[in-house]
């Protein structure tokens, strides 16, 4: 995987890349103050900077998504700390591969130099795999920089998480993109061969992904063009649809945020106008609907459950009649989120539990939940005085489901809105069946 996210090209080292290489592998960085759209880690006051100050590096896990400097940053921590550096990616190695390298950094460790190991889609790796990093890691024969698109706590085991610290990388912002095509025109000594408008257009297609960006640019630079190429021309040559911005220069994000906060206010007429500049312009239409469709969940929630079976049903038909005809499956749904009553208490909810989370995640649920498969569980108390719920005459035991050093927090609650009223009262029910059995 190329490592990008440029350096100054006015420094080249003596090492730089050939003048044939890929432009992200001759823009790569020689430093961390170098990478772009990074600086809440790699700052003085991020977490990276203050290792790389305090000259001590500890395990991470850098999760972001495609193209946003996951294994350039690795490369320049070992060099920033004076680690040897080695790579494997867990698509293509396997536990004869991580057997190697571990043997290899321990006989390294015995000659005073440490090794940090770099392992690109580390969520690839199973779970038993994962396991095995373990007693390396403690011992400190590898420092570990594990980078993932996945949710780590889905995805990678609890016992290897609390031993390295996650750290979010963001998706590369229009600023940060633009920052690359500036490098990328001083290395090259001359200008992308497109009108403003066009250049917005390039930066918005990338999505955040600095990497795809400098391989279009890339394909620019190799072709001469009699003249500027304009937003239709761009999308014509790369065979890639991209946003068209009009006169005005009303961009990508500020049309995608009109459309959800017409949503949210309930206004079908303007939502539907804000989808067709979208589309009309040439706007991927399946970004835009997962857009909707992250909107029926933060925006509606249980006020409208179906709202959200909506958006996954346009999903499907789009993808099964394609374009032009399957644009309408995506005005339905937008037409449904915009006229349906609206909640954010799910939202809310969930924002307030993981923050909870975060501070309580080591406490253990009551022994009476705990699952006991075996007799040893069962005999230390797993499931004792567990209440059968469906026994009960109410369908309802009140039982205690939190942790005993917790109290019954309250995350969820509900509108009075749609569906939600409905849930109101059911909670309020069990509430007092609850408070009856106490």
């Amino acid at each position: 995987m190329a490592d990008l996210f440029a350096a100054d090209p006015a420094s080249t080292p003596a090492d730089a890349p050939s003048a044939n290489a890929p432009l992200a592998d001759r823009l790569r960085p020689q430093q961390l103050a170098d990478v772009v759209g990074q600086d809440h880690l790699t700052g003085p006051e991020g977490a990276i900077g203050r290792m790389v100050a305090a000259g001590k590096l500890a395990s991470i896990i850098l999760w972001g998504p495609p193209g946003t400097g996951k294994t350039t940053i690795a490369r320049l921590l070992a060099d920033a700390v004076g680690l040897r550096f080695v790579a494997i990616s867990a698509v293509f190695s396997g536990v004869a591969d991580l057997k190697k390298v571990f043997a290899e950094a321990r006989e390294y460790g015995r000659l005073g130099r440490r090794t940090l190991l770099f392992v690109d889609e580390i969520h690839r790796f199973n779970r038993s795999q994962q396991d095995g990093f373990l007693p390396f890691v403690e011992d400190g024969t590898v420092t570990l920089i594990g980078a993932t698109t996945e949710n780590p706590s889905f995805e990678l085991n609890a016992a290897l998480l609390s031993r390295a610290q996650v750290l979010i990388l963001r998706r590369l912002d229009h600023q940060a993109l633009g920052l690359l095509l500036d490098r990328a025109e001083a290395l090259l000594e001359r200008p992308l061969p497109l009108t403003p408008e066009a250049r917005d257009a390039l930066i918005a297609s990338a999505d955040g992904d600095g990497r795809f960006l400098l391989n279009q640019a890339e394909t620019l630079f190799s072709v001469s063009f009699p003249e500027p190429l304009d937003p239709a021309a761009l999308g014509a040559f790369l065979q890639r649809r991209v946003a068209v911005y009009d006169k005005d220069r009303e961009g990508h994000y500020n049309l995608i945020s009109a459309l959800h906060k017409s949503m949210r206010g309930s206004d079908p007429q303007a939502s539907l106008y804000y989808l067709a500049r979208m589309l009309t312009a040439g706007e991927e239409p399946l970004y835009v609907l997962r857009r909707i469709t992250r909107f029926a969940s933060e925006d509606i929630g249980l006020a409208d459950p179906q709202a959200l079976v909506q958006c996954l049903a346009a999903k499907d038909a789009y993808e099964f009649l394609g374009t032009p005809e399957g644009e309408l499956a995506i005005v339905q749904a937008c037409l449904y989120c915009a006229t349906a009553p609206k909640s954010n208490a799910a939202y809310k909810a969930a924002g307030a539990a993981w923050r909870v989370a975060k501070e309580t995640g080591s406490l253990s649920p009551p022994q009476n939940i705990l699952n006991a498969p075996t007799k040893l569980m069962k005999e230390i108390g797993y499931g004792k005085g567990y209440a059968y719920d469906h026994d009960t005459a109410e369908g309802f035991s009140g039982s205690n489901y939190w942790p005993e050093e917790m109290s019954p927090q309250t995350f969820y609650t509900p509108s009075d809105r749609g569906h939600e009223k409905r849930i109101q009262e059911r909670l309020a029910w069990w509430d007092e069946v609850r408070r009856g059995k106490d």
